[in-house]
């Protein structure tokens, strides 16, 4: 998973997302290592608030948000 470059690349520390996903930081610190898998949930949210696909995130796609990308400008 991408979870830890994405975080880095913005300069968000491990306690900021936690606290955004109300967990703990080393809960998070888990999650970003592997040891712990991440619940959906968390990983919507993490979606959301990056505004990337879970794809991207789980590195299915290369692609951050295609659907931003494709929209028709108004």
């Amino acid at each position: 998973m991408r979870l830890k470059d994405i975080r880095e690349d913005r300069d968000i520390t491990q306690k900021e997302i936690a606290d955004y996903l109300h967990i703990k930081q080393n809960t998070y610190s888990q999650y970003e290592s592997g040891k712990r898998q991440l619940p959906i949930e968390a990983l919507i949210a993490l979606a959301d608030y990056y505004h990337v696909t879970t794809d991207y995130l789980l590195g299915v796609s290369d692609i951050p948000n295609p659907y931003r990308d494709n929209r028709k400008k108004q």
